[in-house]
């Protein structure tokens, strides 16, 4: 469970109101690859499998994962050809390690429409239940194929790719969308994985844009209502550039 209930005081303006409130759960675990600690994250319990697989290769570390095991508070992946990493001690709710991107190649195109499903699969119950809790969707051909919920906006991105990591699906055919801001850090997980479109409800940085526009990603954020912002690559949309 993402999710426990919290009793609490609620303060309003006709006075004080006993509550039982939706709080995020988080936990911390170690993150091995091939038996050597790399990092240690904030995280909430669940898609463990997941998140180990897909930080693996959004972090360029391996370009691809073998078995993945969770032992408790461990999640160790085997990975072949993994490059050695000095690692990260300490913890963060997410974590995004400095690192080349390279380019994404790939011939998907998009309609306004697909922009609006995937913003309408973003936002989930727990989400407006708890405020706290980062969700990403996977989607590839129409079809939703992955979602994740996490207090890291980091890990629901590593979550959903490890997910299509595990069930074989080609990245380069698949729309990312995320609940969360989208700076430099956010960006080059999804160009390391090959995810050409990245679909944003948040803002993004200057080097967000940046990285997007370097790596061949269409940016896309701010999707609200009936509206969004492209920054870079309209051209996977054909009739708006």
């Amino acid at each position: 469970m993402t999710t426990c209930p919290y009793r609490a005081l609620q303060v309003r303006k006709d006075g004080v109101h006993r509550i039982e409130d939706t709080v995020c759960r988080e936990e911390t675990f170690a993150l091995r690859v091939n038996g050597e600690l790399v990092t240690r994250m904030v995280a909430s319990p669940d898609q463990l499998r997941e998140l180990g697989a897909g930080f693996v290769v959004s972090e360029g570390i391996a370009d691809r994962v073998g078995e993945v095991e969770v032992r408790g508070y461990e999640i160790q992946v085997t990975a072949p050809g993994a490059r050695r990493r000095e690692a990260i001690i300490g913890t963060s709710c997410g974590v995004s390690l400095a690192g080349p991107t390279g380019r994404v190649h790939s011939a998907l195109t998009l309609s306004p429409a697909d922009v609006f499903q995937v913003a309408g699969e973003i936002e989930t119950e727990e989400w407006r239940a708890t405020g706290g809790l980062h969700c990403s969707v996977l989607f590839t051909d129409g079809r939703l194929v992955a979602r994740s919920g996490d207090v890291g906006r980091h890990n629901t991105v590593d979550k959903v790719i490890g997910r299509a990591l595990l069930q074989g699906i080609d990245l380069s055919r698949c729309i990312l969308g995320c609940t969360g801001r989208q700076p430099a850090g956010m960006v080059a997980k999804a160009a390391r994985a090959g995810i050409p479109v990245i679909i944003s409800r948040a803002a993004s940085t200057d080097r967000g844009i940046a990285a997007a526009e370097e790596a061949g990603i269409t940016l896309i954020c701010f999707t609200r209502g009936e509206r969004f912002t492209v920054y870079t690559h309209p051209e996977r949309i054909p009739g708006i550039s």
